[in-house]
């Protein structure tokens, strides 16, 4: 199998068990009254599930967003900051085109 779908199913599963954490958590501090919520619905199971796949799948994907970022190589960060050491100066005709041009709000007539 090539080494980026291992990369890739190893952090889904990583993904996955921080969602089932995460849930288990939401449960066990009883967030929003979801634990009762849960347990005395007869689709209590279903909703469980919804809620940990959904979260998985979003855990997922920044885990495996993550760890695609950190195999970057090190390289240099931004470029040599050199000073304008001489100025250029730059010639502008003024009044040039504005025969047209209305003395008040400068639109064309």
């Amino acid at each position: 199998m090539p080494e980026l779908i291992k990369l890739y199913i190893r952090h889904v599963l990583i993904g996955f068990a921080i969602a089932a954490a995460f849930v288990a958590m939401l449960l066990w501090f009883n967030v929003m009254n979801l634990w009762h919520l849960i347990s005395t619905s007869d689709v209590g199971l279903v909703a469980l599930f919804v809620l940990w796949f959904s979260h998985g799948v979003v855990f997922a994907g920044v885990q495996f967003a993550l760890a695609i970022m950190l195999m970057a190589e090190p390289g240099p960060s931004g470029g040599k900051r050199q000073r304008v050491t001489q100025l250029i100066p730059v010639l502008l005709r003024v009044g040039a085109d504005r025969k047209d041009r209305n003395q008040d709000d400068g639109r064309l007539r």
